[in-house]
């Protein structure tokens, strides 16, 4: 169930190009169950779409929760300029994330493009907790548009990639999962469909998750504006609430 809470921004800093971290308190951060889960987030009356930011860390001790987002159109340029102090409405959290409950892995790889890296900090942390070996692949764009590089680099080995061979390996973390040397039995990935396709069928022999990114409309189940083909008789599933999380084999990237 989704809670609706006018959320006060602690810190809102950019830290990459057009990227942003979003520090919110609230008692929406108690219902937080997993990695991976969202918030939608209503900029002002001027803009009737919510947002759907991924949940990047959250400290239920202070109930605060970070977002890192970045702006992609006049919604999150108009986000981009609310202060400290100010309040915004937020429905959440929302989605199945990352079901660390069931899960028996040893040694995860994480493999995040873009704006898919933040959710998987938030589980990199969780799997630390756990005592799970963490290798991380993460790309991006260029040295401009990278970030939490040295947050991951504490939880475990980091490969870093950009297209343009600004910052780390030139390439797509394709490029490094598929000479990887570390040793590892599930994998979780977030990033663009792209991304997503080419993880799934290079590491098919592994279990794993994949998290999609996409516009929602209302958020919740409703609209069907956010829906993937799925493998079985249902035809399809919602990414809001059947998701934004699923197996590999769930569900139908195109």
């Amino acid at each position: 169930m989704m809670n609706r809470e006018w959320m006060e921004i602690v810190e809102h800093k950019k830290i990459a190009r057009d990227t942003f971290l979003l520090v919110l308190a609230g008692e929406i951060v108690k219902h937080v169950r997993e990695p991976g889960q969202f918030v939608h987030i209503q900029v002002s009356q001027d803009y009737f779409l919510r947002r759907p930011v991924s949940i990047a860390d959250v400290d239920k001790d202070v109930e605060n929760m970070t977002l890192l987002y970045k702006v992609m159109g006049k919604g999150t340029d108009a986000l981009s300029k609310k202060k400290p102090g100010e309040k915004i409405d937020v429905l959440g959290p929302g989605g199945r994330g990352y079901p660390l409950d069931q899960l028996t892995t040893k040694r995860a790889l994480l493999v995040g493009g873009g704006i898919g890296v933040p959710p998987l900090y938030y589980l990199a942390k969780e799997l630390h907790k756990r005592d799970v070996a963490i290798t991380s692949v993460i790309g991006f764009q260029s040295a401009e548009d990278a970030f939490f590089q040295e947050q991951f680099q504490e939880l475990g080995k980091v490969y870093v990639t950009t297209n343009d061979g600004s910052l780390g390996t030139k390439g797509f973390v394709t490029d490094i999962t598929a000479n990887l040397k570390e040793k590892v039995d599930t994998f979780f990935s977030c990033g663009p469909t792209v991304m997503l396709q080419s993880v799934k069928e290079q590491l098919s022999d592994l279990p794993g998750y994949i998290s999609i990114e996409e516009r929602m409309g209302c958020g919740i189940g409703a609209c069907f504006a956010c829906v993937v083909p799925s493998n079985d008789d249902k035809g399809y599933r919602k990414i809001c609430c059947d998701g934004p999380v699923f197996k590999p084999d769930e569900v139908i990237l195109t």
